[in-house]
C-alpha cells in the first residue's frame, strides 16, 4: 500500500474511522531529519501488514499539527480506534519503525 496523504479534509475518513491502526508521519519539507525519516516510511507503507501509513506535512496542515500537540519532528503517531496510543520522535530505523506500528 501506498502513503497516505492525511489532511484535516480525510482525517475522519482515514484515521478516526479506521478499522485498522494507522501510523502517522508528521514532517516538514525543511526538516532534514524528515527526509531521511521519508524513504522508511515509504518502505514501511509498501511491506504495510494489518496497518496503515500516512504522512502530515505540518507546514500545510498547522491546525492537526496543534491538535495533536507535534512540537517536534520528525513525529511517529499511532492511532487505533481514532485515540493516539502512541508517540516516537526522531530518526529511528525500520524496524523499529515496524515495531512500533505493530505494538
Amino acid at each position: 500500500m501506498e502513503v497516505l496523504h492525511i489532511n484535516s479534509g480525510n482525517f475522519d475518513e482515514l484515521v478516526a474511522k479506521s478499522d485498522v491502526p494507522v501510523l502517522l508521519d508528521f514532517w516538514a519539507p525543511w526538516c532534514g531529519p524528515c527526509r531521511m525519516l521519508g524513504p522508511i516510511i515509504e518502505e514501511v507503507a509498501a511491506e504495510a501488514d494489518g496497518f496503515k501509513v500516512g504522512k502530515v506535512n505540518c507546514d500545510d496542515e498547522e491546525e492537526l499539527a496543534m491538535k495533536y500537540k507535534v512540537a517536534s519532528i520528525p513525529c511517529l503517531i499511532l492511532f487505533k480506534n481514532g485515540a493516539e496510543v502512541g508517540r516516537s520522535l526522531g530518526v529511528i530505523p525500520k524496524e523499529k519503525v515496524v515495531a512500533f506500528a505493530k505494538s
